[in-house]
């Protein structure tokens, strides 16, 4: 019989979970290993669909999820971090899982954990695997925490692994230029198992289908080598495009294709490329082929991902790429005017190059500060203002969050709220908006 819980029990259990593992990153496989032996090893008893990259594996697991979900199956997807709620982590078909069941696994399972000295992540990681095997989905969407290699979810061996475009990001982790980090990424890869590459620049596509060649993957798909996006179109409903074969390619579209996602945004044609590819891609009963997967698609949501509320627009950006793609999106879908953007950014983040990217779309900053963004990594906002001011952008500084909230609107027509997902999730809360409702 289950435990009858309080939202206060719950959210003690989920403290405890926090303070008795690291909230630092241990790269590496032989914790999370020795506790799903623990536990069972319910990580082989799941068809998965991993996911690894730095911009674009949210859009392509919710895309993954949606479709799969629309063919009647049952799928569990995991992803980090959340927004508002930590149960937004463990989707089982389009719900967040129960606070009964995170509640039941830490309550047996976190002595485990303490003893063998596992992280956060990697604790999560193995409980996303103990829930999905035990409700008994037909598929899981996994999506990598950091990296590829060494990141606690590539204990598994998917039914295909795809990665997404390479930015610069956790350069004390993977290193500091692209070519560095893509084998990295790279490392989810698999012997016999199909790789979808979705870069686009020619030298780091390449350089991905060379490391899935060399581990053994079969077959390496190469998004851009087999078709093309055009005439992308772009609105506050989301994106439309034609997906048109690269003549001679052997897989891919086959014919022209008229796609449209419900993500707005010029990237999402790239994203919804590569989820139709890593569909196409399955092997057996559970392939999906593109003109079948095209209704679903259509439909796709991702809650902070240029999600639009009323004149509020909430959309994470945890670097200049992403950044940049934000900027590109608020051009296409040309809301009201004035735009201000209420930006908090950690600290360890490149917040002068995703400034520099912002500033050329919206008319005003005002920077703050994320609630629960932690300490050690919060940015110093005044900084940041002094910056925007010796660039001659319009910005105040308003370091209390729900005062910045509350001014916002005041300062323009739209509000976008962009940075870590700390200060998306905390805007989200705050503003009662729901990541999981719909």
């Amino acid at each position: 019989m289950g435990v009858l819980l309080t939202p206060r029990s719950y959210r003690a259990a989920l403290d405890f979970l926090f303070a008795r593992t690291t909230g630092q990153w241990k790269l590496g496989l032989e914790r999370v290993e020795a506790f799903l032996g623990e536990l069972g090893d319910p990580h082989r008893r799941l068809r998965a669909l991993h996911v690894a990259g730095t911009n674009g594996k949210g859009s392509v697991c919710a895309s993954l999820e949606t479709v799969l979900r629309a063919r009647g199956l049952k799928v569990g997807k995991y992803t980090s971090p959340h927004l508002v709620d930590f149960r937004e982590r463990f989707m089982i078909d389009g719900a967040p899982v129960t606070e009964e069941a995170i509640m039941a696994f830490l309550g047996r399972w976190t002595p485990a954990v303490e003893r063998l000295g596992a992280t956060f992540f990697e604790a999560t990681t193995a409980m996303a695997f103990e829930l999905f095997a035990n409700a008994g989905v037909d598929v899981a969407v996994i999506e990598t925490g950091l990296g590829g290699r060494l990141d606690a979810s590539n204990v598994i061996t998917p039914l295909v692994a795809g990665v997404t475009g390479i930015a610069i990001d956790h350069t004390e982790w993977l290193g500091t230029t692209r070519e560095a980090i893509a084998p990295e990424k790279a490392g989810i890869y698999k012997p016999g198992v199909p790789a979808v590459v979705g870069e686009w620049d020619e030298s780091i596509r390449s350089l991905l289908a060379s490391e899935a060649g060399r581990r053994g993957a079969t077959p390496v798909r190469v998004v851009a080598e087999e078709g093309r996006a055009s005439g992308v179109r772009v609105t506050a409903r989301g994106t439309s495009f034609r997906w048109e074969p690269v003549p001679g390619a052997r897989s891919g579209p086959g014919e022209a294709l008229d796609v449209t996602t419900g993500l707005p945004g010029r990237h999402q044609a790239t994203n919804a490329m590569m989820a139709l590819t890593m569909l196409d891609a399955i092997p057996g009963p559970l392939r999906v082929r593109p003109a079948e997967a095209l209704p679903a698609l259509a439909r796709v949501q991702l809650p902070g991902r240029f999600s639009r509320h009323g004149n509020w627009i909430f959309d994470v950006a945890h670097n200049p790429d992403g950044a940049a793609v934000s900027a590109e999106t608020l051009r296409a879908v040309a809301p009201a005017a004035p735009v201000v953007a209420l930006v908090s950014v950690l600290g360890d983040k490149d917040w002068r190059g995703m400034l520099r990217a912002l500033s050329g779309s919206v008319d005003r900053f005002i920077l703050t500060n994320a609630p629960t963004a932690p300490l050690s990594r919060a940015w110093v906002a005044s900084e940041a203002l002094a910056f925007a001011a010796g660039e001659g952008w319009k910005a105040e500084l308003v370091p209390d969050f729900d005062e910045a909230l509350r001014l916002a609107p005041s300062r323009g027509a739209t509000v976008l709220v962009t940075g870590s997902f700390h200060t998306v999730g905390d805007a989200m809360s705050r503003l009662q908006v729901s990541p999981t409702d719909g």
